[in-house]
């Protein structure tokens, strides 16, 4: 079974133990923990405004991560999507629930639009966002309040607004 909550502090190795293996080891990206401010500080960063970021748990161990940063306007930047090998797709969906429990967040602080940028190696990822309702889009078409990465190469959209 799958519980996702609130991100609490002293899950912080945690959740930089399953990020930081994915991005070097299975993806070959050169970043490291100080590349990435955000981890050292993901109540400042995250859970503030209208933001927030939550685990995905099993058994205690945490499997899973998402962070919904408030960038203003009604908007919001998915970031640090990231589920250890072993619990990515079914029967688990430990990615979906994440991303269930985000979009949840954003429609009851009424965000309308979330961003988001992932790079060219992750294509599981982008095959989910698109699934999801995401739609592909370009820098230039990204809020100026976006937090860019240096490794975000693609970058896609969900409107949750009613159509």
């Amino acid at each position: 079974m799958i519980e996702i909550r609130s991100y609490r502090e002293r899950d912080r190795q945690a959740v930089t133990a399953i990020i930081l293996p994915i991005q070097q080891q299975e993806f070959g990206i050169a970043i490291n923990a100080a590349d990435q401010p955000d981890l050292q500080d993901i109540r400042g960063f995250y859970q503030s405004g209208n933001g927030g970021f939550w685990v995905a748990c099993h058994q205690g161990e945490v499997v899973g991560t998402v962070g919904l940063k408030d960038i203003g306007a009604g908007q919001a930047a998915l970031r640090k999507m990231f589920v250890k090998s072993g619990f990515r797709g079914a029967p688990l969906l430990v990615a979906a629930g994440l991303l269930d429990q985000a979009r949840a967040h954003a429609r009851t602080h009424r965000i309308s639009d979330i961003y988001l940028g992932t790079t060219n190696q992750f294509i599981s990822a982008q095959h989910f966002y698109r699934k999801q309702g995401f739609s592909a889009v370009t820098r230039d078409d990204l809020p100026a309040a976006f937090p860019l990465m240096a490794v975000d190469s693609l970058f896609f959209h969900l409107s949750l607004s009613p159509q």
